[in-house]
């Protein structure tokens, strides 16, 4: 058999296993897999530098799917060239219990470096990944020892390139010179409703000229007869180290469904049997079995692993070259790679012990600087805030495309694609990356921190300006229902530390924890340190609450229950009480996320659930703190947007007082006095 008839039948095999997946489902994407099987035939065996008998070796190229809807174009390829991923599991595709869902994701997979399928996310992400690339060989790289050398091929679709996170990240690729990203544009010009001119019109090409990527317009790629021209539009993008590249294929969705091909019908369903047939007829292919794979092809296909294998074996006598002759950066490389933390990376913060009145945006700079001292590798920034945010690493640099060993990034206004990048970091491996904005705008970069709780990701958020406090700005920067809406993500941890201490050890617990991401709640306005007595205890955020205040002696008559900047309003209200012959106890709740976690026993203690009536305070809404007030308790929130005035002014205005707090308690103690009378 010729090499061109080989290459045909590869590439119809990817084609007709993603079409009998999809069919056998009855469920998914045809359209993409079809058309895309050219590409990623030739991008696959030829051009990415990866060995699937370890998808996890560090200099790796990365592979993105961002048109994650694709998905079956991606398993055909990991199934195909030896990953471990089975034929059975393709044909469970989008089923219960399979490693092939609808949508690739992130460690459920091997192969698959990245979760997709909101569009534009996998874009960034591959951003995010050179950038790292970029910054740990700039920093572990010698003269004579290219350790970490590697690319990150991404493939969008229409859709990712309308998304306006694909745009933001765009732009700061091109503008930090990332010339290790190579991104296929696949314009089939198909959208779900029809053709992408309903809505898409612009020149995507020359847009990506002006944010400073090199654009190649490969033209048409349908089959065999295009990979030679393919494969020199690869190596020209390979060839520009200071611009990423955008190579522009035109492919055609459904390729071979004699009815389907080049329609909105091919995208988003299956072809249906009959359209199967009539595909199998026109490209050739056995009517049956469904899920054939030829034998030449499979052989042919398996030579992919054995090259994987062969350059991993190269880079391995390099790597041993390098840890003969850089011993000391060979083994901080290799700590970095599994996130071991070097012994007392936390002394500092434990040691802390703030002063006055401090804002705790304040308190988690200075953590983030100590952290800096000890953490190699700690990189990040802000969306344009760093002043504001505390997120700037003092004297450790800027990275730019003149210098990739700077640790302070600057994201631009971009907060979404700061989200995205940020998860991209993350996924490489040998950072710890975190980004910083107010928290008013997590909303901008959602859909990328749900997907770091997803994937597991260990990403840290700095999100300063937590609540009307921050004052004259008003309530377009105020944020209400942001604390709600973050704790409702599964795996996300929220803290909102009261002071420098639980600022210390909130920065602790997000650096310790491996299995996801971190949001810090921080105030703008500066806060009074708590007295805890000469003993501070190292675990009062990782408990998720504790006991700051209690009459000593006596069951409690109210149990408040605060976070953050007013949890010094809730301490001095419960020694007011106190003084009045109430017994109080005040507990300071830093994190629902680790109190959640906690032994039954140890959560009972602290709001025994036939105790006395407990009243929460927190400037944010309302919804969710019934699970820890109860049926008789109450919640002392908002539920209307801010204003704008000083900060005392709104606290006064919105009940956020001591003696409101006071009256607020008083009602409630009376209210359950009166029903155990009435009992």
């Amino acid at each position: 058999m010729d090499q061109k008839t080989l290459d045909t039948l590869c590439i119809n095999t990817i084609r007709m296993l993603s079409a009998d997946a999809v069919q056998k489902a009855n469920s998914g994407h045809p359209g993409a897999p079809m058309g895309l099987a050219p590409l990623g035939y030739l991008l696959w065996t030829q051009f990415l530098k990866h060995n699937p008998a370890n998808p996890n070796w560090p200099d790796r190229d990365r592979f993105i799917l961002s048109a994650g809807h694709a998905s079956m174009l991606l398993y055909s390829l990991l199934h195909l060239t030896g990953y471990d991923l089975s034929l059975d599991e393709l044909k469970n595709f989008r089923q219960w219990g399979s490693k092939t869902p609808g949508h690739p994701e992130y460690g459920l997979c091997p192969g698959v470096e990245t979760t997709t399928g909101p569009l534009g996310q996998g874009f960034a992400n591959g951003v995010g990944m050179v950038l790292t690339e970029r910054f740990l060989a700039a920093r572990f790289n010698r003269p004579g020892h290219t350790i970490i050398d590697h690319h990150c091929y991404v493939i969008a679709g229409d859709g990712d390139l309308m998304e306006g996170v694909s745009s933001e990240a765009a732009s700061l690729a091109g503008h930090l010179g990332l010339g290790k990203l190579i991104c296929f544009y696949d314009d089939n010009k198909i959208t779900i409703e029809g053709g992408t001119d309903l809505a898409f019109s612009e020149d995507v090409g020359a847009r990506f000229e002006a944010y400073g990527w090199q654009v190649l317009r490969a033209g048409e790629v349908s089959g065999v007869d295009d990979l030679d021209r393919l494969s020199d539009f690869i190596r020209a993008a390979q060839a520009d180290s200071g611009r990423p590249s955008l190579i522009i294929v035109q492919t055609h969705i459904g390729y071979g469904s004699p009815n389907r091909q080049d329609s909105a019908a091919a995208h988003g369903s299956p072809l249906g049997e009959e359209e199967v047939k009539l595909t199998k007829a026109t490209l050739d292919w056995p009517q049956e079995p469904a899920f054939y794979i030829p034998e030449k092809a499979q052989a042919h296909l398996l030579k992919t692993a054995e090259r994987g294998q062969s350059s991993e074996a190269t880079w391995q006598i390099k790597w041993e070259g390098y840890q003969a002759e850089h011993p000391v950066e060979a083994l901080q490389w290799e700590a970095l790679m599994n996130r071991r933390l070097p012994e007392g990376w936390d002394a500092a913060l434990l040691a802390y012990r703030p002063e006055g009145p401090t804002a705790t945006r304040s308190h988690a700079g200075e953590m983030l600087n100590l952290l800096a001292s000890t953490l190699p590798t700690l990189i990040g920034g802000s969306a344009d805030l760093a002043p504001s945010n505390n997120t700037n690493l003092k004297g450790l640099g800027d990275f730019s495309k003149n210098d990739y060993s700077g640790r302070n990034l600057h994201f631009g206004v971009r907060e979404h694609a700061m989200g995205g990048v940020l998860n991209g970091m993350a996924l490489h491996g040998g950072v710890m990356p975190y980004g910083g904005t107010f928290l008013i705008f997590s909303d901008y970069m959602k859909a990328s921190i749900r997907l770091a709780a997803l994937m597991k990701l260990p990403v840290v958020y700095v999100f300063t300006h937590d609540s009307i406090g921050l004052g004259e700005d008003g309530p377009t920067h105020q944020p209400i229902e942001q604390l709600a809406a973050l704790r409702a993500i599964p795996n996300l941890s929220v803290i909102r530390p009261a002071d420098g201490i639980e600022s210390a050890q909130a920065w602790r617990a997000a650096i310790a924890r491996a299995d996801g991401p971190t949001a810090l709640i921080l105030t703008r306005q500066k806060l009074p340190p708590l007295d805890r007595g000469p003993s501070i205890a190292t675990d009062l955020v990782e408990k998720g609450a504790y006991i700051l205040m209690e009459t000593q002696g006596k069951v409690p008559d109210i149990i408040l229950i605060a976070t953050g900047s007013e949890v010094h309003l809730a301490l001095a209200a419960g020694k007011q009480l106190e003084s009045e012959g109430r017994a109080v106890r005040m507990i300071s709740m830093p994190s629902w996320n680790y109190f959640e976690q906690q032994v039954l026993s140890y959560r009972d203690t602290l709001l025994p659930p036939t105790g006395p009536p407990r009243l929460a305070i927190e400037a944010g809404a309302r919804f969710g703190w019934e699970r820890y007030t109860g049926r008789d308790g109450a919640i002392l929130g908002l539920d209307r947007f801010g204003a704008s005035a000083p900060e005392k002014m709104l606290m006064k205005q919105f009940g956020f007082t001591v003696a409101h707090i006071v009256v607020q308690a008083h009602t409630l103690i009376e209210h359950q006095s009166k029903q155990k009378k009435e009992s």
